[in-house]
């Protein structure tokens, strides 16, 4: 199971743990849909316990599984996304990162090559992801709001 607490089948389920997005607040809309995409997509490959079961309609046609929890985003300043990716990383917790140099890219090992171009504390951060216990994803994203 995937860190549920409380909630009867239909009721609410309040979550041990977190998935969050941290996006820099000068990006345009087209840009933080695609972030957010490209940041979340690598989560239930190495954290498969955050995935749910495969959907079903009535008809019996199948879909694929999606997250068991919501994702929240949130957004910042560059200051807030930078200091945001040096707590995650100093807290251990699981994370992903997206760069301004990955919209000039045009397929993933150019994206990892462009990453890996990079020190840490140099990359020029637009989006995060991060997941782990509430309260550690809470301290990651302190001075960072809700997206709206």
């Amino acid at each position: 199971m995937g860190g549920g607490v409380g909630g009867g089948a239909d009721g609410p389920v309040r979550f041990d743990t977190k998935i969050a997005v941290l996006l820099r607040d000068d990006l345009e809309t087209w840009q933080r849909l695609n972030v957010t995409a490209f940041l979340v997509s690598g989560l239930g490959t190495v954290l498969p316990e955050v995935v749910g079961e495969p959907y079903r309609d009535a008809d019996g046609s199948s879909y694929l599984p999606m997250f068991r929890q919501p994702v929240l985003v949130f957004e910042g300043g560059k200051e807030a996304v930078t200091a945001a990716h040096e707590r995650a990383l100093r807290r251990g917790l699981p994370t992903a990162v997206f760069t301004s140099d990955l919209f000039a890219t045009g397929h993933d090992r150019a994206n990892r090559a462009a990453v890996a171009a990079v020190r840490k504390d140099q990359l020029d951060l637009v989006g995060i992801a991060v997941h782990g216990p509430r309260n550690s994803v809470d301290k990651v994203l302190k001075g960072s709001r809700m997206h709206g």
